[in-house]
């Protein structure tokens, strides 16, 4: 699992830093991907990355501002030029079915594989992914603003292999009887029982990715014990009445909400374009002993998402 961040600037592209999009790859399945929000230019990234849309399963929208969904109706037409490209859901706030549907209906556009789109109101969203859970809630900005936290299924123990071969177990389909918790009888009637011979389970990793917000619970809950966090960092330190003023945070807000939540890893991304990338070092650096762990995001960075 790794983050590749498409776009990193806030409000408008720039040279350096195109407007807001993530792309949450499994590179343990064949690298499909997610996508969260998609700005304008979004598609032009991820020509950069080598991630083909026939492979994008899922696009989670935070909210409706154009620096995160301009990019949407383009790249929905491309996804048709791409064999293979299946059923695509979409989940976003209220707003988002009527903006897709008018842009595909006045552009005219024919799209070759079903499109579903989901408008939520916060909570467990429906995945059908036995792998993964995706839980949503509101955060506080200008418009109606979601955060998303996507937790991973615990996976089995490991196989204690020195006393599997102790006991004579021999390798095959009993391994994976007693990985999934099941007991087994030997040829000789021997019984060897799962929990001698499996670790405990293995916790799955949590990745949390807020949309546009002023500092609030939500976030805390919604990044609570996360892997890794991905927070909006707009605003330099000092400028928390401007960043309040725009429903936005400054990168010490940010930390502060990674600190609380206990993440592990902190990305600040959504910088505006008055910060030069030695500016953003500067403040990344003054946060630290904050949330020691934090870096700021630039357009492709990727980073992978270690198990504890």
């Amino acid at each position: 699992m790794k983050l590749i961040f498409l776009g990193t600037g806030a409000g408008r592209p720039t040279l350096a830093r195109n407007v807001s999009s993530i792309a949450l790859v499994f590179t343990e399945h064949h690298n499909r991907f997610w996508l969260f929000d998609a700005g304008e230019g979004t598609q032009q990234r991820l020509l950069q990355t080598g991630l083909k849309l026939n492979k994008l399963e899922r696009i989670f929208v935070t909210h409706m501002h154009g620096d995160h969904v301009y990019g949407l109706p383009g790249l929905l037409g491309s996804r048709t030029y791409y064999e293979g490209a299946g059923k695509l859901r979409l989940y976003g706030p209220p707003g988002l079915r009527g903006y897709i549907e008018g842009a595909l209906r006045y552009s005219e556009a024919h799209l070759n594989y079903e499109v579903d789109i989901a408008e939520i109101e916060g909570g467990p969203v429906e995945l059908e992914d036995a792998g993964y859970t995706v839980e949503a809630a509101e955060l506080n900005h200008r418009v109606r603003s979601f955060g998303y936290r996507v937790a991973e299924s615990h996976r089995p123990g490991r196989l204690d292999l020195t006393a599997l071969a102790r006991l004579g177990v021999p390798p095959g389909p009993l391994y994976g009887k007693l990985r999934r918790g099941e007991d087994v009888t030997l040829p000789d009637g021997q019984t060897v029982r799962s929990a001698d011979v499996v670790g405990p389970p293995r916790k799955g990793r949590v990745v949390t990715i807020l949309g546009d917000t002023s500092p609030c619970e939500s976030s805390v809950r919604l990044a609570k014990d996360a892997d890794l966090l991905v927070h909006e960092a707009t605003f330099g330190i000092g400028m928390e009445e401007k960043a309040a003023a725009y429903g936005h945070s400054t990168i010490a807000q940010a930390a502060a909400t990674a600190a609380e939540a206990g993440a592990r890893k902190l990305i600040v991304t959504h910088i505006s374009s008055r910060y030069n990338d030695e500016e953003v070092e500067r403040l990344v650096a003054e946060v630290r002993s904050v949330s020691p762990n934090t870096e700021a995001a630039s357009d492709l960075l990727e980073r992978s998402v270690p198990r504890s």
